[in-house]
């Protein structure tokens, strides 16, 4: 267990408004504009509250409500707390792909913390990027800092069905395409799709991230599965609001939290709820803020063995409302930690480690949160496959695919980019069967750029009509945490640098064997190494801006997509005074 340290001491907020110099008297005197009295700055922890609301960030228009009660939460532990908005990239609006702007969002808020009075931070989060860019942001600066989400939308109704965000919006697409549903009643179903407040309501990507936080320990226990709606919510941003005054009292980092014991407790968290594939990106990143030897190894060997027992979409049939009734994420760990899968002795942002939290919890709900031996799948996690179409790795998530597929060997469909799949897809001359293999190259993340989440390709109508509702997809894309399929995903090498996706061919024969761990291209070494040889980009690059730095710097999938210079280099948080 850490030690604390002494209090009181003199804290970093002091740098700027402890004193009666010059300087001190500038930065002091500004603040009281707005009413604060003198003696809020005698030396209490400032507490920098990072707010990514936004009216274009849906899941996330409902957080300046519940920053008013981490205000609360901070007042009444004797903090000092200044909400600041930040970079708030949101999956639903941002084009090309809000994961172009994650890297982005996560410099400047890193910058943010650095450059201005804050003792601790609370991270408010939501959306599918927004959690991982504070917590590299958080990491990189390694002030105090804990995260609160926004929490889930309720459950979607459809029909009497339940309908799942995104989860519902790729099976109705499919059902309109092979004449199952009317357009007209597709659009009836948008109305019941986002019916409250907050994140997707599936196990998607948010709430993958959310339950990722919460593992890593730096959230508090309970925090993932409250929906967003819920009077609980507020009570948990309060909740957050006074834990990390403590928290900057005692010094409790997120170097001290984000260990390899936590980012591996993390791994078979995500197998174990049936989490997106997206976590592997954005773990990825994470560790290496922080400067953890994590890698795609750890994934496969963490996760290999954990049994997927959260019965929720886009792998099950329930949403994180009935997750949330049965006992959440803490019933999940309490579980990893009886199988022996879970380093109980792992520190969270509470200050007791992870197995005081959840040792004593109840499932309420055994069809929710299932029984090893009712698992959805034995062997869940994110499956890591290789080989000569994917040296550096390639991603599937089992739990979500056609257990009939994972081994199969087809012929190659290839589509050259998303806009040249769209360009075929409807056409009924396209020559392809369900035993074909779905390829398409230059969506990774200097490919795209910024490796849009459009790996889960829709099957071809011609298909569809046969009553086909799956096939083997490959590209260097995302997809997103609500999808499902047999889809392999984030190949690396990706194509836009040259990598062996770029080079198959319409009518190539490919193996894929998940039991194996094997992704296999059916040529020569010597015919792909000729391939290699003649190839050339063919895809356009940006010249200036943002785009220009993320094309020149950003690393491949297999090691999270991060920008090159920033891995690795916890820097000094306190910034020099120009004035």
């Amino acid at each position: 267990m850490k030690k604390k340290a002494e209090w009181p001491r003199k804290l970093r907020s002091q740098e700027w408004y402890g004193g009666t110099s010059r300087d001190v008297i500038y930065h002091r005197g500004w603040m009281k504009n707005q009413g604060y009295p003198h003696d809020l700055f005698d030396g209490r922890p400032v507490i920098g509250i990072l707010n990514t609301w936004s009216d274009m960030t849906p899941c996330n228009g409902h957080l300046r409500e519940l920053a008013e009660k981490v205000k609360a939460g901070i007042w009444e532990a004797g903090g000092f707390p200044m909400e600041v908005p930040v970079f708030s990239a949101s999956e639903n609006t941002f084009r090309p792909t809000a994961m172009m702007y994650r890297n982005l969002a996560a410099l400047s808020i890193e910058e943010t913390i650095r450059g201005q009075p804050m003792d601790g931070c609370v991270l408010m989060v939501g959306c599918d990027k927004t959690t991982p860019s504070l917590l590299m942001a958080a990491a990189s600066v390694d002030l105090p800092s804990i995260v609160v989400t926004g929490g889930p939308m309720l459950n979607g109704y459809f029909r009497g069905e339940r309908v799942g965000s995104g989860t519902h919006l790729w099976k109705f697409s499919e059902m309109v395409k092979a004449g199952e549903m009317t357009q007209a009643e597709f659009l009836e179903a948008e109305a019941s799709m986002s019916r409250s407040s907050g994140t997707c309501n599936t196990m998607g990507t948010a709430s993958t991230m959310a339950s990722m936080a919460e593992a890593l320990g730096m959230a508090l226990s309970g925090n993932a599965a409250i929906p967003g709606v819920d009077s609980r919510r507020k009570v948990m941003a309060q909740l957050t609001g006074r834990r990390i005054v403590q928290m900057v009292k005692d010094d409790l980092k997120p170097s001290d939290i984000m260990t390899k014991q936590a980012f591996e407790n993390a791994i078979r968290t995500n197998a174990a709820i049936g989490g997106s594939t997206n976590a592997v990106i954005h773990l990825l990143a994470m560790a290496g803020r922080v400067g953890i030897d994590l890698t795609l190894d750890d994934w496969d060997r963490c996760g290999r063995d954990v049994p997927t027992i959260v019965n929720l979409m886009p792998s099950g049939k329930y949403l994180m409302e009935e997750f949330f009734y049965a006992g959440g994420l803490p019933v999940v760990l309490k579980r990893l930690g009886e199988a022996g899968l879970l380093h109980k002795d792992a520190l969270t942002v509470s200050g007791e480690t992870v197995w005081d939290e959840v040792k004593d919890v109840v499932n309420w709900n055994e069809d929710v949160i299932l029984p090893a031996e009712k698992a959805l799948t034995q062997s869940g996690g994110i499956v890591v496959v290789r080989g000569n179409l994917a040296p550096k790795g390639a991603v599937l998530k089992p739990s979500a695919a056609t257990p009939s597929l994972l081994v199969h060997r087809g012929r190659a469909v290839v589509f050259e980019d998303i806009d040249d799949y769209k360009a075929k897809i409807n056409d009924d001359n396209l020559d392809i069967d369900e035993t074909c293999v779905m390829v398409m190259k230059n969506c990774g993340p200097k490919g795209y750029p910024g490796m849009a989440e459009v790996g889960n390709m829709g099957l071809p109508p011609k298909v569809l009509k046969k009553g086909i509702t799956d096939m083997v997809r490959i590209s260097d894309a995302r997809m997103s945490g609500t999808a499902y399929g047999t889809v392999v995903l984030h190949t690396s090498p990706e194509a836009a640098v040259g990598g062996p996706l770029a080079v198959v061919k319409n009518g190539d024969m490919i193996e894929l064997d998940v039991p194996n761990r094997r992704l296999h291209l059916d040529i020569s070494d010597e015919e792909l190494a000729q391939r290699l040889a003649e190839w050339k980009p063919h895809h356009e690059l940006p010249t200036s801006g943002y785009a220009w730095l993320h094309q020149q710097h950003v690393e491949g999938a297999d090691t999270g997509a991060d920008l090159d210079f920033l891995k690795g280099c916890r820097g000094n948080a306190v910034g020099k005074d120009s004035h």
